[in-house]
């Protein structure tokens, strides 16, 4: 199966994503400080601040989303059940910014995020958590045909 190369994948477009938005949102930040842009009276510094933090903060969150999905095609295992929770949250936020990126920001937007939502997916459906094996009657008789005591 191709759950290696698809975990790897993911992982790769995560990590440059997460590039992406932290760069993003330095830049706007960057602009609402020399234009001196205020909305509703906010500080500009508050502003470019705030934008630097969200991107920096998101940024990190894609960043760690990556490694987790790297360390899952490395080991060729299953995550464990944080970081199948943490990656669940990924694919939740990257069908919603999809949503948004409609509207706001055209169809090519949104069919990058539902690219990366696929990944994350497919990842996550390709490396599901091993159940325990059920003992058999062998082995919790230890094999023997003796009357258990009650």
């Amino acid at each position: 199966m191709a759950r290696r190369p698809v975990a790897a994948v993911a992982a790769v477009t995560l990590m440059l994503e997460a590039v992406g938005i932290a760069l993003l949102n330095w830049i706007l930040g960057l602009v609402v400080d020399r234009q001196q842009m205020s909305m509703g009276g906010l500080d500009t510094d508050a502003m470019s601040i705030g934008a630097w933090v969200a991107g920096g903060l998101f940024g990190l969150y894609l960043l760690v989303c990556g490694v987790v999905l790297l360390r899952t095609a490395v080991r060729d295992r299953a995550p464990g059940r944080l970081a199948r929770i943490l990656l669940i949250t990924c694919a939740v936020v990257h069908g919603l910014l999809g949503a948004f990126a409609v509207g706001l920001v055209g169809w090519l937007a949104f069919g990058w995020l539902m690219v990366v939502l696929g990944l994350i997916v497919l990842s996550l459906l390709g490396y599901e958590p091993e159940r325990p094996a059920e003992p058999t009657a062998e082995a919790a008789g230890g094999g023997h045909d003796a009357p258990s005591p009650a």
